[in-house]
Parts: C-alpha cells; sequence; structure tokens
C-alpha cells in the first residue's frame, strides 16, 4: 500500500526532532531507530512505508554463501520491495556483517527503493555510496552477512535499533536518524505536524530576539495569545 503523495509531502516538511515530541505527546517514546546514522551526510529527509528485513543469529548449516540463492533470501526480498517503500532491516546491531554491498543496492535503486535502515552495517562502502542508495546504519565492515548472522525473512515483525517496527508502519529518517510512525496513528500525526513545526519557528524567532525562555518555550497563556495573533497575520 502507497503512501498518498501528500502524506509524503507534508512529513518531508517536518524535522524527525518535531515528530518525536509529537508521539512523546500521544504517550509514544520508543519511536527513533537506534544507531541508524546517515552512510553520508546531506541525504534528504525520506518518507516511505516500512518494509521489514530480519536477521537472526549465524548458524553454520544455514549462513553459507549457497543461502544466497535460496528462495529466503535477501536477494529474493530485494524483488518483493515495491516502488517508494524504506527497507528496514533487523540486524540484531551486529558490527562484523555487513547484511548489504553495493550490487544489492544497486538493484533496491533500480526498483525504486526509497532508502535502507538498518541497525547493522553495510559493505563494500565506496560502491554502496555509488549507487546513490540513501543509507542510515552502523557502519561498515568486510566480511559478508553470513559471516555472522541468517536471513530467515521479511515483511513481518522486527526489532530494528530496539524498536518495534511493523510491514507499513510509517519510517521518516532525516540527518537525526530515523522516527516510526505507528499505521495506527499517522493521520493524527500528519494532522499535527505541521502546526507544531510552525510553532517552533515561531519560538525560534522570538528567542533570535531575545525573548528569555520562561512562558516561551513551553508557551504561557499571554505566549500562547501572542502566538495566535501572529498566525492570524499570516
Amino acid at each position: 500500500m502507497s503512501l498518498d503523495p501528500t502524506i509524503i509531502a507534508t512529513l518531508k516538511g517536518v524535522s524527525t526532532a518535531t515528530l518525536t515530541t509529537i508521539l512523546l505527546k500521544k504517550g509514544l517514546r520508543n519511536v527513533w531507530l537506534r544507531g541508524s546514522v546517515p552512510i553520508r551526510t546531506g541525504q534528504p529527509r525520506l518518507v516511505g512505508r516500512a518494509f521489514t528485513l530480519r536477521f537472526v543469529p549465524a548458524r553454520e548449516d544455514l549462513a553459507t554463501p549457497a543461502s544466497w540463492a535460496s528462495p529466503i533470501s535477501t536477494r529474493a526480498a530485494i524483488e518483493a520491495m515495491p516502488e517508494g517503500c524504506i527497507a528496514v532491516a533487523d540486524a540484531m546491531g551486529v558490527t562484523d556483517a555487513g547484511i548489504f554491498g553495493d550490487i544489492l543496492c544497486n538493484r533496491m535503486v533500480q526498483r525504486g527503493v526509497a532508502g535502507l535502515i538498518t541497525d547493522g552495517v553495510v559493505r563494500d562502502a565506496a560502491g554502496v555510496l555509488s549507487t546513490g542508495l540513501p543509507v542510515w546504519c552502523r557502519g561498515v565492515a568486510a566480511p559478508p552477512s553470513v559471516a555472522g548472522l541468517t536471513f530467515v525473512g521479511w515483511q513481518e515483525p522486527i526489532a530494528c535499533g530496539g524498536v518495534a517496527v511493523f510491514p507499513d508502519d510509517v519510517i521518516v529518517v532525516d540527518d537525526d536518524g530515523a522516527v516510526l510512525i505507528p499505521q495506527a496513528l499517522l493521520a493524527e500525526v500528519v494532522a499535527e505536524a505541521p502546526e507544531q513545526e510552525r510553532m517552533e519557528g515561531w519560538i525560534m524567532t522570538e528567542v533570535d530576539r531575545g525573548v528569555p525562555l520562561p512562558g516561551l518555550y513551553p508557551m504561557n497563556d499571554e505566549t500562547k495569545a501572542r502566538y495566535q495573533a501572529w498566525k492570524d497575520t499570516q
């Protein structure tokens, strides 16, 4: 199920920091995927539905180069990825086995995958960078995934960076990392996010002109009235 373009456009204008504030107000504290940092600076803010991939610890009879040709393989999973999705891989935080390299990332680009997020690492760093695929990960490692991991499935619930991710949850990712928006809360978040961003932008202009923080952030009643008056002029 693809995301409505208007939802994508709205969320691309909202920082992940703002989204964590909105979700915190709704009682969700554990929505930021730990350990996933941009592989290069200047990657765009991405919005897309999560396409989940799951690795478990390597077992010698399963994690072999021959497994790459298995029907249950990262190769088969990539061929199932819909255009515009964000691949989210649970690599259990393993940092000495790269889950994807340049060839797999290049195929993801060809399939229109928006980006890759993992709490593990990638390999073939120069090649991955050359594909142009936006990647958030914990770093790079030369050994292949089977050196430390066994791939076991896709489009099932996973734990990535300590966060429960279900297929089709919405991911927003930028320089601050990846934030998950539960599918059930998507409409509420989309409705509230632009106002939260606008309010924080106004607060920043007040700080710039020397207004003290008490009563400004968070706003007291007087500040709320001033903010509403400003909004009425826009």
